[in-house]
């Protein structure tokens, strides 16, 4: 599919310009305002403040089926290390996961959709601000997306490292993995290093509990089952010659199913109420939820993978392909309308930097084809009698 040589050209503008000036998650003020006033000069309508500083532009062609298309905008709490000549202008601040282009990818797509309007429906332009950890698309759906645009489907892209140029992976099931954080606290009785019988060492409990946790995945669980804990963060002591009174440990779950996701949470708790007393040290554990898996719906899951097919050719479309153990909060949008999510490869003749790296660039090769996809996928779904 020919796109106009303007949109492109704008597109790669605006992902430039985004990468040179990131927003971090509740952020994004510049960003929205690129995004609405593109959408508005489009023709498109345009609502703004949903999640503070959430876009939704809206295209309208005659009655017929209703459907969302989501990019997100924020960028992450990163030093960028490589030196394009759009490098980022904000110490500290970085595009590494390629939500500029994610962004710039839709903003065109809305431009090129507004004008041919080969298509009979409407469709609803999501530009979601604070993905990265800060649940954006929760609150979007919190504040009622979904109640004040309803949708018969709701679709969303991600530049993928490790998948080539060209090429895209879709499920019909789960793509992405749930996220919940915990804490753990174990309090203990400090005295002199010298002398631990006179105390209850919680750095030694805080030992085992670690390792214990780490047979959860490996022997509570079905060797089928896919979950992931890691103990990423302790904190305790002060004094070299003192046992701690309290330590802290804090880290992750992930899990492809959400039976597992409640049976590995009802684990993890056993352990921390009971592996400790026989040391004399009590533990208490708080749990921060996070995403639920991201999975996707069966036939908007279909419908990704049959537009792929004809637009990139059959053999570059991957199904049923390993789900990423990484999460991703479009997830939530998913619990609440039928949709699909699916990755984009990135990589070129060289290959892309991990995503969340500080050396991470967006591979602008893909602006055309994100565009063309998204275009083909509302003229395949929204067909025109």
């Amino acid at each position: 599919m020919s796109l106009p040589a303007v949109l492109l050209e704008n597109a790669l503008k605006w992902r430039r310009q985004l990468h040179q000036h990131p927003e971090l998650g509740y952020q994004e003020q510049q960003t929205s305002e690129l995004v609405a006033n593109v959408l508005s000069e489009a023709g498109l309508q345009v609502f703004r403040g949903l999640a503070g500083t959430g876009v939704i532009g809206t295209l309208e062609n005659g009655p017929g089926p209703v459907i969302g298309l989501r990019a997100d905008m924020d960028a992450l709490p990163m030093t960028e290390k490589g030196a394009p000549e759009w490098k980022s202008s904000r110490p500290g601040v970085m595009h590494a996961c390629g939500h500029d282009g994610h962004t710039a990818i839709l903003l065109a797509a809305a431009c090129q959709l507004a004008s041919t309007r080969n298509f009979k429906g409407t469709v609803h332009f999501l530009f979601q601000p604070a993905e990265e950890n800060l649940g954006g698309a929760r609150k979007m759906v919190e504040e009622g997306l979904f109640k004040r645009f309803p949708m018969d489907a709701v679709y969303a892209m991600h530049n993928w490292p490790g998948l080539p140029l060209g090429s895209l992976a879709v499920n019909p099931g789960a793509m992405m993995a749930s996220l919940d954080s915990f804490e753990i606290t174990l309090n203990g009785k400090s005295c002199h290093a010298a002398m631990p019988e006179s105390g209850a060492d919680p750095m030694v409990v805080a030992a085992e509990l670690i390792m214990a946790l780490q047979t959860i995945p490996s022997r509570r669980l079905s060797p089928l089952a896919s979950a992931v804990v890691s103990v990423t963060q302790i904190h305790g002591g002060e004094a070299i010659n003192v046992i701690p009174e309290q330590i802290v440990l804090r880290g992750t779950v992930r899990c492809l199913q959400t039976d597992v996701r409640d049976r590995v949470r009802s684990l993890i708790e056993d352990f921390v109420t009971t592996l400790p007393r026989p040391f004399g040290v009590s533990g208490e554990i708080h749990w921060y939820p996070g995403y639920p898996v991201t999975a996707n719906h069966a036939l908007p899951a279909e419908q990704v993978r049959e537009v792929a097919q004809r637009v990139l050719g059959e053999s570059q479309v991957h199904w049923h392909v390993n789900p990423s153990m990484a999460s991703e909060d479009f997830a939530c949008m998913l619990e609440s309308c039928p949709g699909a999510y699916f990755w984009l490869g990135a990589d070129g003749t060289t290959p892309s930097a991990p995503l969340h790296n500080a050396h991470y660039d967006f591979n602008d090769e893909l602006l055309p084809i994100g565009i063309s996809f998204w275009q083909q996928l509302v003229e395949n779904v929204l067909v025109k009698a």
